[in-house]
C-alpha cells in the first residue's frame, strides 16, 4: 500500500519541472489535433474535418493516466464563421475528468494569405474522485476524499459537475504554416460539493510550426507547443519529415520529461481527391524518475477531411466577338 500511495503521489503532485502536474490531459501528436486546445481554430482549414486521438501514458505503471478524445470542426459556408465541438476523458488513478466544449470562431480570411480565427469554447467539465487508494491506512487527510480509518473511508466520493470557457486566436496558411495562443478553464472555479474542493487552473498554450518543401518530394514541418498553468510549464519541440506527401516520421522531446518517436501515413480519396485522411503513433521513452515505474507511452491519432470542392462562376461569350 505504501508503494501504491508513493506512486499516485508522485502523478498527482508532479515533479518539478514536469506536465504531470497539470490539470490537462498531454498529448504527443498536438499538431493534428488543434481544436481541443484553441477554439479559433475552428474553420480556419476550409474543410470539414473529424479526429479521435487516444493516448496510454506511461504504460506498466499502476494508474497511470488514459486519455481520449474525440474533436470535429467545418467552416460555415457563406458565413465568416467556423464551428466545434471537442469531448475528452481523463483518467488517472482514481481521478476522471470529462471535457464537453462546443467552439464558434469568428474567420477574417485572405489575411495575409492565410485565415486569422478569433474563438471561444463554452461547454461542461465534469471532475470525479472515487474513494480508493488515495492514503495508506496509517494515515488520515480530511481534506482528501476516501481517506481510511480503521477499515472505513472517512469521505465519501467527489463528483462535482460546472460550467467551463475557454478563448484563442489561431492563424494559418494551411499546409505552411500555423500559430495560436489560447487559454482553457477561464473561471478559473473552486469545484466543491461541500465536502471537497478541487480547483480548476487556467491554462494557457502558445503553438506553432512551419513547412519546408525541401524538394518535390520532401517536407520538413517544425512544431513547438508551449503550456503552462503558471505552477508548472512545458516545452514540447518537434521534428517531422514528410516523404512524398505520404508517410511522415518524427521525434518529439518535452523538456525534462520524455522523448519520442512517431510515424503515420496520409492519403486522399474520393472523387477530385476531396477527402483526406491521416493515421500516426508515437511512442514516448520517459526521461523523468517516472522511468523507473513505466515502460513509456502510447498514443495513436485517425483524422478525416472533407474539402468542398469550389464552384468556379461560368462565363459565355457572345458568339460575334469569338
Amino acid at each position: 500500500m505504501k508503494r501504491l500511495f508513493l506512486r499516485v503521489s508522485i502523478m498527482l503532485a508532479g515533479i518539478p519541472g514536469v506536465a504531470i502536474a497539470q490539470q490537462d490531459p498531454q498529448f504527443t501528436q498536438f499538431m493534428y489535433n488543434k481544436l481541443i486546445y484553441n477554439p479559433g481554430y475552428a474553420g480556419t482549414s476550409g474543410a470539414v474535418c473529424g479526429v479521435a486521438q487516444y493516448r496510454q501514458q506511461w504504460s506498466g505503471f499502476d494508474g497511470a493516466p488514459s486519455t481520449f478524445a474525440l474533436a470535429g470542426d467545418m467552416k460555415m459556408q457563406g458565413l465568416p464563421l467556423g464551428i466545434g465541438v471537442n469531448l475528452i476523458t481523463d483518467k488517472i488513478g482514481g481521478m476522471s475528468t470529462t471535457f464537453f466544449r462546443l467552439a464558434g470562431s469568428y474567420n477574417i480570411t485572405k489575411l495575409a494569405g492565410g485565415t486569422l480565427g478569433l474563438g471561444i469554447d463554452v461547454g461542461l467539465l465534469q471532475k470525479k474522485m472515487v474513494n480508493q487508494w488515495i492514503t495508506p491506512e496509517s494515515y488520515v487527510d480530511p481534506r482528501i476524499p476516501g481517506s481510511v480509518n480503521n477499515g472505513s473511508y472517512v469521505n465519501p466520493d467527489f463528483s462535482k459537475l460546472s460550467y467551463d470557457v475557454g478563448f484563442g486566436a489561431f492563424y494559418q496558411i494551411p499546409g505552411k504554416f500555423y500559430a495560436g495562443i489560447s487559454s482553457t478553464h477561464l473561471p478559473a472555479q473552486a469545484l466543491t460539493d461541500g465536502q471537497a474542493t478541487y480547483k480548476m487552473s487556467r491554462h494557457y498554450y502558445v503553438m506553432t510550426g512551419y513547412t519546408f518543401q525541401l524538394n518535390k518530394w520532401s517536407k520538413l514541418t517544425p512544431n513547438i507547443l508551449y503550456k503552462t498553468d503558471v505552477a508548472a510549464s512545458s516545452l514540447d519541440l518537434n521534428l517531422t519529415y514528410l516523404w512524398s506527401d505520404m508517410v511522415w516520421v518524427g521525434g518529439t522531446y518535452r523538456i525534462n520529461d520524455a522523448a519520442a518517436a512517431l510515424i503515420g501515413f496520409q492519403g486522399k480519396a474520393g472523387a477530385g481527391n476531396v477527402i483526406g485522411y491521416k493515421i500516426g503513433y508515437s511512442y514516448d521513452f520517459t526521461a523523468s524518475k517516472i522511468a523507473s515505474y513505466s515502460k513509456g507511452s502510447h498514443e495513436i491519432i485517425l483524422s478525416v477531411c472533407y474539402t468542398p470542392k469550389i464552384k468556379r462562376p461560368t462565363s459565355y461569350s457572345d458568339p460575334r466577338f469569338l
